[in-house]
């Protein structure tokens, strides 16, 4: 609000500073605050100067702070409240202290020099606060809210569930990346010991240290159905610096950009900045860093003549990231594309015939790694139409995934007696699982039985309907600690025929055995367009409870949950759901594919 007023001075230019105050009749009980800046130095003439002054009205005004999932109401006074101040009031509010404050405003972080006029805070804004609150005075005592009886921020705030990411303009490619990329709990364990910084002049070290920053701030975050999400502010300003095609813009707002390339580009970066875990190496090679140890294969080509079958073939290795699904009018299955993009026809000049020739190359995998990329190559250019368009077909995928198929010969020795015997021992287990959840559900109704026939003088009516398994001399085996006990003897057991180079490559998978763990999705036409979300194993989740291994074999795996992230919308659903994710239309199909090594334990 402003206003022009004259001021007539009879003989000096001297300014008189006044402060004006008046009650704002249109929104009545707020303070309006009247300065004077002079406008212009001299109107009018000698004897009677008349200045003008330019007087801002300027008022304490409602804001907003969220944090944890709770909306802290503010005053602020843009000409008396300086950024530290109203960080200390916000502390005061919150319990975050301002040492540990990240207030997000438009441009990064509320620095205490901030000018707040070049902020654009209006009456109304909603400040986002990130960090964790220290213990505030204890008051007292407050009465017992039950579930039932709280709101759906409070629900939020108290469920184990993980939390979304808001999307800040077409950025549903990153979000749901870096969703999929957080279920590898191993990954959590090597960035929590990173020591980067997000000041650094290493692009690659600045996206290492802001993802790992990133995760623990969605860690002390609320989640949950009815969470507001998280913006990943910081993370997307040097995630586009660091991949400068993300700047794009369209129509006045970011450009929607492929997943894959984004999953790429944040792996790219880690490989190059993280160590292994602690205690760990990767075969003969000890300064192996994280990607190179749990999620980098080893691939080997094999070319040979087709022409000239005489000729002897040529070998190379090379290391991967992720294998291509290659989808053709013929592809059905994951395996099928998998096998296509692997064995590809090639021209080149044959020294026997002296001629170019046709060539085939057969590659094989030489080194499974302990979580294993697939990329469904979905979009391929479009000439007519200039742009990416989408492969719509439909490729089933399975949740259990046995690579030994497309094995070296090497490899494929090493591991077919470990992963034949794990087989066996998976059968074991869940028909042990099984036993286990029918004895459950009959330790109710046996007691119960057990007591009537007592008293009528009949003991044999509680064993007529206890469960066989529970009567056998190895009841201990269908309890908790009996099947702690056995896994133990079945892993010792796998340890005993594993081939030694397996045992001494941590990070690798040594049965060639893969449990699906997470995928990012594609909905929509082409790569310009459409929409992406991730899909993750419950299991995986990092606010959850524990991954439990030995629970895994006595539920039903049809009603097994996934989480699903739909930017900041996060919602749960069965395995079903998932198994519908295999293409055929516009709706969300299977674009990034994360395999997990099985649990040998």
């Amino acid at each position: 609000m402003r206003m022009h007023i004259c001021k007539r001075s009879p003989s000096s230019a001297r300014w008189t500073r006044e402060l004006y105050i008046r009650e704002d009749h249109e929104r009545p009980g707020i303070a309006m605050k009247l300065r004077p800046r002079p406008t212009s130095k001299s109107a009018g003439l000698a004897a009677h100067l008349i200045e003008l002054c330019s007087f801002e009205f300027e008022m304490a005004f409602a804001v907003s702070v969220k944090h944890a999932g709770q909306k802290h109401d503010l005053q602020l006074d843009p000409s008396a409240d300086s950024p530290a101040s109203f960080k200390q009031r916000i502390y005061e509010k919150t319990g975050v202290p301002v040492a540990q404050q990240k207030v997000l405003v438009k441009g990064g972080q509320l620095k205490d020099d901030a000018d707040w006029s070049k902020l654009g805070i209006k009456p109304g804004h909603a400040f986002m606060l990130i960090g964790t609150a220290e213990a505030l005075p204890v008051p007292p005592p407050e009465k017992i809210v039950f579930m039932e009886d709280m709101t759906d921020s409070e629900l939020a705030k108290v469920s184990s569930d993980p939390s979304g990411l808001i999307n800040l303009g077409n950025t549903c490619y990153m979000n749901s990346t870096v969703q999929v990329l957080r279920a590898i709990p191993e990954l959590q364990t090597a960035l929590n010991s990173y020591p980067g910084t997000l000041s650094s002049q290493q692009s690659d070290s600045a996206l290492t240290a802001s993802l790992r920053d990133l995760y623990k701030d969605l860690s002390s975050q609320p989640g949950g159905p009815q969470s507001d999400g998280y913006p990943p502010l910081l993370f997307w300003q040097i995630l586009k610096g660091h991949v400068p095609q993300f700047q794009e813009m369209r129509e006045g707002r970011p450009a929607q950009q492929d997943a894959e390339e984004c999953w790429n580009a944040i792996v790219n970066a880690l490989r190059g900045t993280l160590d292994s875990l602690p205690g760990a190496s990767n075969g003969t090679d000890r300064t192996a860093r994280f990607v190179q140890q749990y999620m980098t294969g080893e691939i080997i080509t094999e070319t040979k003549s087709v022409e000239a079958p005489a000729e002897a073939s040529s070998y190379s290795s090379e290391p991967f990231l992720e294998l291509k699904c290659n989808i053709t009018v013929d592809t059905n299955y994951m395996m099928a594309g998998i096998k296509h993009a692997l064995d590809q026809p090639v021209e080149k000049t044959s020294p026997t015939l002296g001629r170019l020739a046709q060539y085939q190359q057969i590659s094989r995998i030489n080194r499974m790694p302990h979580y294993l990329t697939v990329h469904f190559v979905r979009f391929y250019y479009n000439r007519q139409t200039r742009s990416k368009a989408k492969i719509m077909r439909k490729v089933k995928f399975p949740f259990d995934l046995d690579v030994q198929e497309i094995l070296s010969d090497d490899l494929k020795k090493k591991t077919k007696a470990v992963t034949d015997r794990f087989q066996e021992i998976e059968k074991d287990r869940r028909e042990r699982g099984k036993v286990r959840k029918r004895t459950k559900i009959a330790i109710a109704p046996a007691a119960k039985d057990s007591t009537i026939g007592t008293s009528a003088g009949t003991s044999d009516s509680a064993s007529a309907i206890e469960p066989a398994a529970a009567r056998d001399d190895d009841t201990e085996l269908y309890t908790a600690a009996g099947e702690a006990k056995k896994r133990a003897a079945e892993y010792l057991d796998l340890q005993q025929i594993m081939d030694p180079s397996l045992t001494g490559d941590a990070g690798s998978n040594p049965t060639g055995l893969y449990e699906l763990w997470g995928i990012v999705t594609h909905k929509g036409a082409s790569a310009e367009g459409g929409h992406y979300l991730a899909w993750v194993k419950s299991a995986a989740n990092p606010a959850g409870p524990a991954y439990d291994p030995i629970s895994r074999y006595d539920g039903d795996p049809d009603k097994e949950e996934w989480f699903k992230f739909d930017d900041a919308k996060v919602t749960t659903v069965t395995r079903d759901k998932i198994a519908q994710l295999d293409g055929g239309g516009e709706d969300s199909s299977a674009y990034i594919l994360l395999y997990r090594a099985k649990d040998l334990e």
